[in-house]
């Protein structure tokens, strides 16, 4: 009897053994296909990631190359551009409702703020986000009998650094710019027990970067319309008038 107990024993830690192996073998191609199959159905937009590498044992994760397309109208490639980041993991949240990363360090990302008189790109891919959290977060086709509760996520520590913005102000005759952005820092998103939808973590997230974004454009708005004082009144207003207008979505 003993031995069938601790044959059955050993079955079971050698099965565990077996999935947790499978998992880490594919979760990397996992993850990166939710990525790309979730991710503009949250924004609008397409999002590609070049390659995501997760490692169970060691507790951390690295992306790579992850790109958030411009909504349909705007010119410039993309809206936000990923070379790398660093990510923190609870390994053993990761088989559990709510899968919880410690940290977040998003390194040197890129920025497009394209805009004019009707609007502005980081603020329609917001617009999207928002409707999609109002509706209760992305469609799933999967069946009744198969439906499972979304996964939530919490954020101990995110930041984001190194950023730079290029501003494309298509309202003002393609005036260009490239300016820093201050660092981002956004703590405990999602504590407690209930957590936050992929929906809402991407909401959290992209309103603090566009929010960034337009205080550091804002800042600008005294030298542009300065530079366009040789153009009398007329042109000062225009400027004025096309920088507010960046700030409506």
């Amino acid at each position: 009897m003993k031995k069938i107990l601790w044959g059955g024993i050993v079955g079971l830690v050698v099965l565990i053994v077996i999935a947790v192996v499978v998992v880490a073998l594919f979760l990397d191609s996992i993850v990166k296909t939710g990525v790309e199959a979730v991710g503009p159905k949250i924004t609008g937009v397409s999002v590609k990631l070049d390659a995501v590498h997760i490692s169970l044992l060691t507790g951390s994760a690295s992306v790579k190359d992850l790109v958030i397309g411009n909504p349909e109208g705007y010119k410039t490639p993309n809206a936000i551009s990923v070379g790398t980041a660093n990510i923190g993991v609870d390994p053993l949240s990761i088989f559990s409702d709510k899968i919880v990363l410690p940290s977040v360090k998003v390194v040197a990302p890129e920025i497009t703020f394209e805009g004019g008189l009707g609007g502005n790109n980081l603020g329609k891919i917001l617009d999207n986000v928002e409707t999609v959290s109002q509706n209760g977060g992305p469609t799933t086709t999967n069946t009744a009998a198969n439906t499972k509760p979304a996964k939530k996520y919490e954020v101990d520590d995110l930041l984001i650094t190194g950023a730079k913005v290029h501003i494309s102000l298509t309202g003002l005759g393609g005036k260009e710019m490239t300016l820093p952005l201050p660092d981002i820092e956004l703590k405990n998103l999602g504590k407690g027990s209930d957590g936050l939808t992929a929906t809402d973590l991407t909401r959290a997230v992209l309103s603090a970067i566009t929010s960034a974004t337009v205080k550091v454009v804002a800042g600008t708005a005294t030298n542009v319309g300065k530079g366009a004082e040789k153009l009398g009144n007329k042109g000062v207003n225009r400027i004025k008038n096309g920088i507010d207008g960046l700030f409506g979505k």
